[in-house]
């Protein structure tokens, strides 16, 4: 799946989600923040998700991390992958990852399961909930 399928994704979130929309947009054409210059470097991200197949599930996965719950424990709950391990994918490049999962991912600042910034991809898998714990 390519670009238009991770913005065709977007284009299904309500007024909420207007800064995720932001953090998948890969074109380049940031403001020219500090933020870009900072993740400009990665050549790697320890990434989790959370996959579902259906856009319903992902919402509700998603409105509970939003109200307070842990990002790892709603992986273990909600994700339709072998989230063993809360949804860790580990340390991933760029090539590893699917086009749209990696453009949402690789814009992530990083952050911890108890405060996630999340990105948001549909890819052939399905709908994921992303958020990134460490840059390298």
């Amino acid at each position: 799946m390519g670009k238009k399928d991770a913005k065709a994704g977007a284009a299904d979130k309500k007024g909420k989600g207007k800064e995720k929309e932001k953090a998948g947009d890969s074109s380049g054409k940031g403001k020219g923040g500090q933020k870009d210059q900072q993740l400009k470097g990665a050549q790697e991200i320890n990434v989790r998700h959370v996959l579902c197949e259906k856009f319903s599930k992902k919402e509700e996965a998603l409105e509970k991390i939003r109200n307070g719950a842990k990002f790892d424990d709603v992986a273990r709950e909600y994700s339709e992958d072998k989230a063993r391990s809360g949804g860790s994918l580990g340390w991933q490049s760029r090539v590893k990852l699917e086009p749209a999962f990696a453009s949402v991912a690789f814009e992530l600042e990083p952050s911890t399961t108890g405060n996630p910034k999340l990105g948001e991809a549909k890819t052939a898998h399905g709908y994921h909930i992303i958020m990134v714990e460490g840059r390298r």
